[in-house]
Formats: structure tokens, C-alpha cells, sequence
């Protein structure tokens, strides 16, 4: 006779944990009786939009609340150890081991987490060191770990600093600096945030490899719920500090018993998806206020052979294409393609080396970036940056950040300026409540609309959104997108839509350019390139987009009480 063995006792276990937060205002719950469980080699992914918990829960876990947060309730066990209560020194020994640290975290924001006057190589050389490697392996050792995580002439990245390296290579540093140590337990929050589809893919199948090969739990945190379907055995939803709802993926997102999770489904973009099935409820999109040109028209913004060197590396080389107004056109490539270099020189930010930028015939490539916020083609050309919190000012209010250009670029002043402020912030759906709120006390969705607002508050006619919708929740992106939509139907606006998710592009681009290593692959109708890509290199992005496929699997799906 076979006797089954005994299911393996949970790496973690969390039970009816309660987290509350100390405010000016008062007390606020963060989680309201979350109970979860991982076993060795297991990957959890835990989705919701911001503010649901997903963060404090893991932060919880790795005992890494701030000083304002505060266990009310409930127990985390590690080992079957309750760690609830232990000091920080008694944490370290219960969760220590001789195979290395206990828990890793790759943050959310790697800028922050990283220590910026202490160069990439000697901070994972610390973690090495503090496990127990010596001062030339630890190097060694680094220089493998960034390697692993694809980070190209590594040697030479080993002694940069953070603010030296892209936002994406950043990310990559933080996922080494996590996995250096080995640990049991890896808490991935929005791992790959700000990276390209390949690599993301690269990232997460390695993430993958490691948990695997070394019977490592893994908690993916993410709002992207393709990525958690294709990387998770296990879903767990949160909404509001609670677990609503736990299965396998297939059937939790082909057929969700909670209302919330059947919504963040019908928001997140699928390969098939239109603005109508991502905002359902709202109205039909209405005709173009300004219908688009016919195609005699003269284009509006012509790149002629533009390129853009720093010393002998070229960052962009030899690419042309032409936008009519209104028109919406997508740019795509994996990170170090050339899109945002691309992007700073249209909006005149950066001078190129080579070629030529013509606006309304105009050349405006000719003129200095330092003084093209003299032309008044300025406030014809904006931008919203990737970052929110990178590109507002902290000591602006969103009413002082939405007002600043209109001031500089604008004859409008007084009481015609405070009406020009408070009816873009409403048309980029941003109450006239929050115009006195500073970016810390904005929520990420809230950050993105005073970036919207404050590029169209001077009537643009064209609009550079680079990465508009990279960082936010799938419902909060859904009615991001409608508004920007909206905006370029009423004003017709032409877009130069640069993203990594292009599911996105796809929706809201009528063309689509892909760059490589600074070059133009391939161009044309978005549907036609999206259905059948000619080069090798659009097959492989398109590949890479972690999906999720309703009805794929049927496993039963839990609601939780």
C-alpha cells in the first residue's frame, strides 16, 4: 500500500491580520482580516487596485511598516515561528539560514530603494557579504547577479551609480539585489513596472527558473493580471484591506464569483479589447468633433532622417515617418529602442545630431532645445511624462502645477487663468476638491490626470504621452485612456503614444512605428501590423505580452467570506 505524504507545512502563513495606520485625521484600517498561505516553492499572485492592501500585506510579512503602521490583530508565522510580535534582532535570527536570507522584496520603486551615492555593485556586494561571501566573491558574485537579470556590459554597470542607469536597468539592479541572497521566500511588489514586454518576459521566466530550482515561494504583487495568470498557480484578490476572492487563474478570470474581480477583468486590455469593453456602461465614443484629414492632407509633425548620438553610441539613427492632425500614432520597441530619446527631441527637450523635425511645414529641428521655450510652437508641442511623481514639482499644489505653464505660455492671468485651470483639471476628470492637494497626498490615478491636465491647459495640437498609464491600476488605466480618447476627439489632438503595453497601442493608435536599437523595423496600419507582423522582431514583442485566456481552465475558483 502507498501512503500519501503529509501536504508540506506553509513557508508563510498569515491569519486574520489586521494593519491600521495613524493619521492626522485619525485611525485608518489598511487590512481588515486577511488570511493567506504560501508553501515552499508556490507562486502567489495577489492583485487589486491601489489601496486594496496588496502592498501593506507584504510589507507586513517582511516586518517593514513604517513607523505609522501598526498589527492590530491577527499573526504571521514564518516557519511556523509567529513573528508578530519579535524585535527586529530576534526577526533576523528566527528567520536567518544557512542557505540565506529568509525573505527577499523587489520594491515597487527601485530609484527610492536604492542607495544613491553608493554605486549598483557595492550595494549587492553588501548583501553578499552579509551572507557570509568575501570581498572578491562577493564581486564575482554581483557581477553574475546583474548578468542573470540581463543588464547589458554589466562589468562596466558594477561601478554606476542609480541615478547613471534608465528606470528599467533600476528595476533590474532591485530584482538582483532580492535574488542575491537566495532567499526563501521573494516578494516581487510590481516587479516590472516600467519594463518592455521582452523583457519583462526575460525578468519573470528567470524569477520563474529560481523559484523552481531552488523550492522558493514566490508572492507576485501586480495589477497586471495577464502577468499574474502566466506566472501564479494561485490568485488572490483583494479589495479594501479584504480577500474577496482566491482560485487558480483560469477559472477565477473565466468565470469570477465577486463582482470586484469580474471588474478588474473587463478593464484589463486583451488583444481583442476596444475602450467600449474596458469602460463598460459608458456611452459610445461620439464622432471626432473635427473629423481627421483625408490623406492629401499636409502632415502637421514630419521627421526626416532624425538622429541622436552621445559620443560614438547612437541612441536613434535614420528615422523618418509623418502625422496628420488628429491622427494617433503608436511607438513601440523594447527599452533602449530609442522611443523616449525620440520622444524629447519632437518636444524640442533634447537637439538632434542628424536630420530634420518639421512642425506645420515649419522646420523646428533647427532651433536650440535651450530656446525653443521661447518659439511660440511651445506651447503647440506637450508631453506627459511616465512619472508622475518625477515630473510634478512637490512643493506645487496640482492647481500651482496645472497653472505653471498656462503662466508662461499663455497672456491668461487672474480670474480667466483660475478658469482655465479648474476646467482642464475637470476635463482630465480631476475634482475642483483635490486642486489644492500636493503629490503626496495625490493618488497615483490622481497624479496622472494633473499631468494630463496640465499639458492640455494650453490647447496643444500635439500631444507626446510617454508611458501615460504604465504604473496605474487596470480600472483606474481604463478610464485614463476613455478620458485621453475623449480629449482627442474634442480638441483633435494628434497623439504620439509611446508604451510598453501594446494591447494598448493597438486600441488607441490608428499606426504603429516599431523601433530597434534606434532604427524604424516596421510601420503601418496598427491592425495590420498587430495581426501580421513582417519582422521577426514585432513577432517576438508581440509574443511576450503575458495574456490571460478565459475558459482555458476550469479549476473552482473560492470566494472567501
Amino acid at each position: 500500500m502507498i501512503h500519501a505524504s503529509p501536504p508540506a507545512p506553509p513557508l508563510l502563513s498569515i491569519e486574520d491580520l489586521r494593519v491600521a495606520f495613524a493619521t492626522r485625521a485619525g485611525t485608518v484600517e489598511a487590512l481588515r482580516g486577511v488570511s493567506l498561505a504560501v508553501a515552499p516553492g508556490e507562486s502567489l499572485g495577489l492583485v487589486g487596485e491601489s489601496g486594496s492592501g496588496k502592498s501593506v500585506t507584504a510589507f507586513a510579512a517582511a516586518r517593514l511598516l513604517d513607523r505609522a503602521g501598526r498589527i492590530t490583530g491577527g499573526r504571521i508565522r514564518f516557519r511556523g515561528q509567529d513573528v508578530t510580535r519579535l524585535s527586529a534582532a530576534d526577526l533576523r535570527d528566527a528567520q536567518g539560514s544557512a542557505q540565506g536570507s529568509a525573505i527577499g522584496m523587489i520594491f515597487q520603486n527601485p530609484r527610492a530603494a536604492l542607495n544613491p551615492i553608493r554605486p549598483v555593485g557595492l550595494q549587492l556586494a553588501d548583501v553578499l557579504r552579509a551572507n557570509g561571501h568575501s570581498r572578491a566573491a562577493a564581486r564575482d558574485k554581483a557581477l553574475a547577479a546583474l548578468e542573470a537579470v540581463r543588464i547589458r556590459d554589466a562589468a562596466r554597470r558594477l561601478d554606476a551609480y542609480p541615478h547613471e542607469l534608465s528606470g528599467g536597468m533600476c528595476q533590474r539592479v532591485m530584482i538582483a539585489l532580492a535574488l542575491a541572497a537566495e532567499p526563501a521566500l521573494l516578494i516581487a511588489d510590481e516587479p516590472t513596472t516600467g519594463l518592455d514586454v521582452t523583457t519583462q518576459k526575460t525578468v519573470m521566466d528567470l524569477v520563474a527558473r529560481l523559484t523552481a530550482e531552488r523550492g522558493m515561494a514566490l508572492i507576485l504583487i501586480t495589477h497586471d493580471l495577464g502577468l499574474a495568470a502566466q506566472y501564479c498557480s494561485r490568485i488572490a484578490v483583494m479589495e479594501a484591506g479584504r480577500l474577496v476572492e482566491e482560485g487558480a487563474p483560469g477559472a477565477l478570470f473565466s468565470s469570477p464569483r465577486h463582482p470586484y474581480t469580474a471588474r478588474l477583468v473587463a478593464a484589463s486590455p486583451t488583444p481583442t479589447s476596444t475602450l467600449a469593453d474596458l469602460t463598460p456602461g459608458a456611452p459610445p465614443p461620439p464622432a471626432p468633433a473635427r473629423p481627421n484629414p483625408p490623406a492629401g492632407t499636409p502632415a502637421l509633425l514630419e521627421v526626416q532622417g532624425i538622429g541622436k548620438r552621445y559620443g560614438d553610441a547612437a541612441a536613434v539613427e535614420d528615422v523618418s515617418f509623418a502625422m496628420r492632425e488628429g491622427e494617433s500614432l503608436g511607438l513601440v520597441g523594447e527599452s533602449g529602442s530609442g522611443k523616449s530619446t525620440l520622444s524629447r527631441l519632437i518636444c524640442r527637450l533634447i537637439d538632434p545630431s542628424a536630420g530634420e523635425i518639421l512642425f506645420e511645414g515649419g522646420s523646428i529641428g533647427a532651433i536650440p532645445a535651450r530656446d525653443f521655450h521661447r518659439s511660440p510652437l511651445r506651447r503647440a508641442i506637450q508631453i506627459v511624462f511616465q512619472d508622475p511623481d518625477g515630473s510634478l514639482n512637490p512643493r506645487f499644489s496640482a492647481f500651482d502645477s496645472i497653472a505653471h505653464p498656462v503662466r508662461r505660455l499663455t497672456e491668461l492671468r487672474g480670474e480667466a487663468l483660475r478658469r482655465r485651470v479648474i476646467e482642464s483639471a475637470g476635463r482630465a476628470g480631476l475634482g475642483a476638491d483635490l486642486l489644492g492637494r500636493f503629490p503626496h497626498q495625490l493618488s497615483g490615478g490622481q497624479k496622472a490626470r494633473v499631468g494630463i491636465a496640465r499639458a492640455v491647459a494650453v490647447r496643444p495640437r500635439l500631444l507626446v504621452l510617454d508611458e501615460p498609464t504604465a504604473a496605474l491600476d487596470v480600472s483606474v488605466q481604463a478610464g485614463v485612456l476613455r478620458l485621453l480618447d475623449d480629449l482627442r476627439r474634442e480638441d483633435g489632438l494628434a497623439f504620439l503614444f509611446v508604451s510598453h503595453d501594446l494591447n494598448v497601442v493597438r486600441m488607441m493608435c490608428e499606426r504603429t512605428v516599431v523601433l530597434q536599437a534606434g532604427r524604424v523595423v516596421e510601420a503601418g496600419d496598427s491592425r495590420d501590423l498587430f495581426q501580421a507582423p513582417r519582422t521577426a522582431y514585432t513577432r517576438e514583442l508581440l509574443a511576450a505580452i503575458p495574456h490571460f485566456r478565459p475558459g482555458a481552465a476550469r479549476e473552482p475558483a473560492e470566494p472567501v467570506a
